[in-house]
């Protein structure tokens, strides 16, 4: 191993596909069609059983409501490498950090980021309301910029695969149980992982001299 780095790309990644998500919408209309209630959907990193806990439990006697639905989560649930995008290990290429000093960097390794989104619902209209909005989206990719590695400017597109779609209503109880429709879509990111940059020294060309002839 060598030297300490650390670029935040997983963390990145995370945050970028977490962002696809943070600005959705449902809407409650009267007989007339016309739009009385907007809401927009509550968004948050965690383990989906963690709010089923929430809704389902009231650890204060005093505590006006347990959580409110509809809202959305999501997490990070695997990481594995992709042999399919594999390259060179030892080949390298060569960029300017800050436009001044010259890097070398080894070609990234690819890695799959698995994702969870879990979107949890009373009712089945707002929960349709929810899906369709994202769907479209995903035929099954779709892309978004990741800024990989401030320091060499590398930005790169990283797919986000939509793999599946699970559907859970547990509509049975008597009626003092609440009802949770929950739809869980999997994702996967295909992200890279980049090494240490190392430093080449003053590599730049800063002057060229052309010596031009008309008659030889």
């Amino acid at each position: 191993m060598v030297d300490y780095f650390y670029h935040e790309i997983i963390k990145r990644t995370v945050v970028g596909f977490g962002n696809l998500f943070n600005n959705v919408h449902i809407q409650k209309t009267d007989p007339k069609a016309n739009v009385i209630n907007d809401m927009k959907i509550p968004l948050a990193y965690g383990p989906m059983q963690k709010f089923l806990a929430r809704i389902t439990q009231q650890s204060e006697l005093n505590q006006p409501t347990e959580i409110t639905l509809p809202r959305m989560s999501f997490e990070m649930n695997s990481i594995a490498y992709d042999g399919t995008r594999k390259t060179q290990p030892t080949q390298t290429f060569k960029t300017l950090e800050d436009g001044t000093k010259l890097k070398r960097v080894y070609l990234p390794v690819p890695y799959n980021l698995g994702f969870e989104l879990n979107i949890m619902t009373k009712l089945n209209e707002d929960a349709l309301q929810i899906v369709e909005q994202i769907l479209p989206y995903f035929q099954p990719s779709f892309n978004i910029t990741v800024d990989l590695v401030d320091s060499i400017g590398e930005k790169r597109d990283i797919p986000i695969v939509l793999d599946g779609i699970n559907f859970t209503d547990d509509y049975e109880g008597d009626f003092t149980s609440r009802r949770a429709i929950i739809y869980t879509l999997s994702f996967t990111a295909k992200t890279y992982l980049f090494g240490p940059i190392s430093d080449t020294g003053d590599g730049l060309i800063r002057k060229v001299q052309v010596d031009y002839h008309t008659d030889t």
